[in-house]
This record gives structure tokens, C-alpha cells and sequence, in this order.
């Protein structure tokens, strides 16, 4: 299987005959083995039903994954990729705004020698205030974070080697930063201007409460790449600040006494004493994290390096 087209699908029963023609349209000018993988994330409409009808009709390409439940996009997204048997990976949602035919610009940018290529909406069709505006600012404060410049992470149409998605795990709604995870891991990424159509039926599932997860989840990620392998520079940096500022605080209680100033009255000596202790505390939090991520590695044989090749050696490293 050369190429796997994975897409989540929740609530799409009127687009997924749309989809479907525009899908097979693009397919028919790609001399690719492939498939479909459509996740249905617990749909409470007639959309898996669909969904089953196409794969009956059409067992070679067609493929239904059904959750029991809605997980959530980054979940369907997850199953999608752990079921693909292609070397190519590509991402779309199935509300037709992504346009399948984009497809063939993606790939052959991907041949170009990128690892994964991210569509970027330039010209987005929809609400410019409550969902353009919040998407902007999340887009240039993971760009400036994380130091990965996109125009658009939201943009779920992408292609992927499949070699670029290893080494790393997507939870919660982490899959807007399978582009950041896969530059941890050394991919080469670029980006694409795609075309973007409005949504003809159903409606978004997302609002501007979208902006304040992805705020949260940016501490997450930005924790799990600048620290996770080294958590005491996080814990232990804090720790030395407070105790510098409480010793500094202490300390300038002390020279008072000089000028008979008692320091036991002032609010400063409580202060001083409580900065202290909570760097102290930290620094032995940062060393238990560092105890943590060790076992973390070790248990699992799990590498803190990846590797894109090697040359007359054995894919699999000595015990």
C-alpha cells in the first residue's frame, strides 16, 4: 500500500457522498495503490450507515473504523493512523472545506524530499471573527513557542511519511501539533497554500473555546519537548529563582537590623522564609522528575534519539 487517506468523521451524513466523488476524482489521476480509512467518532446521525455502504461497495479501498463513543478529533485521528498500511499518510476532514483535490500538490511537494507537508488555508472561508481571528493568534503563538513557523495548524489537511509520525503518541487535542512533534524528531516540514471551501451542510464543532485549549495544550507540548528528557532544568531553574529572590529578601532583612529596623514585625521576613522553602521544594521536585523520566526510558528500551537511515548496519540496535 503506498498511500493511506485517513479522515475523521462525526456528523457528516449529508457531505460523505460528496466526499466520496471528489475523493474517488483526485484517486483516479494517481497511479497509487490506496485507501480510505474513515473514523466514525460516534456520529448521532445516519453517518456510519453511509459509511458502511461504500465499503461494501467498494472492499479495495474503503475502510470504517467505529469508536463507540466520540473521543474526539486527535483520537480519530490516532486510530486512523494506527490501522494505515500505507507509507504515506494524508489527513483531511470530512466536511469537504479541505479540498481532496490538493491531494496530488501535497504529494509531489512530498517528494521533494519533505517528511510532511501542512496545508495552509490562505484564503479561509469562514467566520472572520470568531473563528479566523482566535485561529491567527493560536497560529503565531505556537509559531513563536514551539519555534516551528506555520501559517495554519489547524489546517487538517497534511501529508506524512509514515517514518515522520514514530516516536511519539497524540492525546487530548494534541493533533494540531503533529507538525511540532514531528520537527522533535528531526522531519523536514513544509507548508502549502491549499484551497478552502465553505461548509455546505452541517455545522463546525468548534467555537472560540478552541483558542483557550490550545493555549493549555501549548504548555503541555512545550514542556514534553523543551523538558521531558530533562524536567530539572524546568523544576530545578525555578527552584534556584525563588530561593535567590527569598535569600535576597532575607538578606536585606538582615542589613536593616544595622539601623535598628526589627525584621521580625515586617511582612517581608514570612515572605522571604516561604520563597525559599518553595525553591528547595522544587529543586527536590525537579530531582524526582528526573527519576521519573530515567524509568520512563529505561522500562520501556525507549531511545532519547531517532534515527532517519542507516548504512550496513542492522535496524535493530544490540541489547
Amino acid at each position: 500500500m503506498n498511500l493511506s487517506l485517513i479522515t475523521p468523521v462525526y456528523n457528516e451524513e449529508k457531505n460523505l457522498p460528496l466526499l466520496f466523488e471528489a475523493v474517488y476524482k483526485t484517486m483516479r489521476e494517481i497511479n497509487q495503490s490506496w485507501e480510505i480509512i474513515l473514523v466514525d467518532d460516534g456520529s448521532r446521525d445516519n453517518s456510519l450507515v453511509v459509511l458502511d455502504e461504500y465499503a461494501q461497495a467498494d472492499a479495495q479501498h474503503v475502510r470504517v473504523i467505529s469508536l463507540r463513543r466520540n473521543f474526539g478529533q486527535t483520537s480519530a485521528i490516532s486510530a486512523g493512523i494506527d490501522y494505515a498500511q500505507g507509507e504515506t499518510i494524508v489527513l483531511f476532514d470530512a466536511d469537504l472545506q479541505n479540498d481532496p483535490a490538493d491531494i496530488p500538490l501535497l504529494l509531489a511537494k512530498l517528494n521533494e524530499g519533505y517528511d510532511l507537508v501542512s496545508g495552509w488555508r490562505k484564503d479561509r472561508k469562514d467566520n472572520a471573527l470568531v473563528r479566523n481571528f482566535p485561529s491567527h493568534i493560536a497560529n503565531w503563538l505556537i509559531s513563536r513557542v514551539t519555534g516551528v513557523h506555520l501559517h495554519d495548524y489547524g489546517c487538517t489537511l497534511k501529508a506524512y511519511r509514515r517514518d515522520a509520525l514514530a516516536g511519539f503518541r497524540l492525546y487530548g487535542e494534541m493533533h494540531r501539533f503533529i507538525p511540532v512533534f514531528a520537527h522533535s524528531v528531526g522531519a523536514r516540514i513544509a507548508e502549502l497554500p491549499v484551497r478552502h471551501h465553505a461548509r455546505k451542510f452541517g455545522k463546525a464543532n468548534y467555537g472560540l473555546e478552541r483558542t483557550l485549549k490550545v493555549i493549555l495544550d501549548l504548555f503541555t507540548v512545550k514542556f514534553l519537548l523543551s523538558f521531558s528528557s530533562k524536567p530539572i532544568y524546568l523544576f530545578g531553574g525555578a527552584g534556584a529563582v525563588l530561593m535567590l529572590i527569598g535569600f535576597v529578601d532575607l538578606a536585606y532583612l538582615f542589613i536593616r537590623r544595622f539601623w535598628n529596623i526589627p525584621a521580625a514585625s515586617s511582612p517581608l521576613l514570612s515572605i522571604g522564609i516561604m520563597l525559599a522553602i518553595m525553591g528547595f521544594q522544587s529543586i527536590l521536585l525537579g530531582l524526582i522528575a528526573e527519576l521519573l523520566a530515567r524509568t520512563y526510558h529505561e522500562s520501556q528500551r525507549k531511545p532519547t534519539y531517532t534515527i532517519r537511515k542507516t548504512v550496513n548496519l542492522s535496524r535493530e540496535p544490540r541489547e
